[in-house]
């Protein structure tokens, strides 16, 4: 087994529906352009306000990506 080495970076998704579909939009959107995501750490969660109610969802995250041999 090797030691692997990752780099982190931070994205923020951003939903309607709630907290879990704003994480997987982060992570999808990173997918496209990222490769050999690993891991996530949710580090920030915030929502918008509108008439009262919840608007959408914002959570930042850190993202591992596994850096190539």
């Amino acid at each position: 087994m090797s030691d692997h080495v990752y780099k982190v970076i931070e994205v923020t998704g951003s939903s309607k529906l709630g907290i879990e579909d704003a994480v997987k939009n982060a992570i999808a959107r990173a997918d496209k352009t990222l490769h050999n995501l690993r891991w996530f750490e949710v580090t920030e969660t915030r929502g918008w306000i509108e008439n009262g109610h919840i608007g959408h969802w914002q959570v930042s995250l850190k993202v591992g990506l596994l850096l190539d041999e």
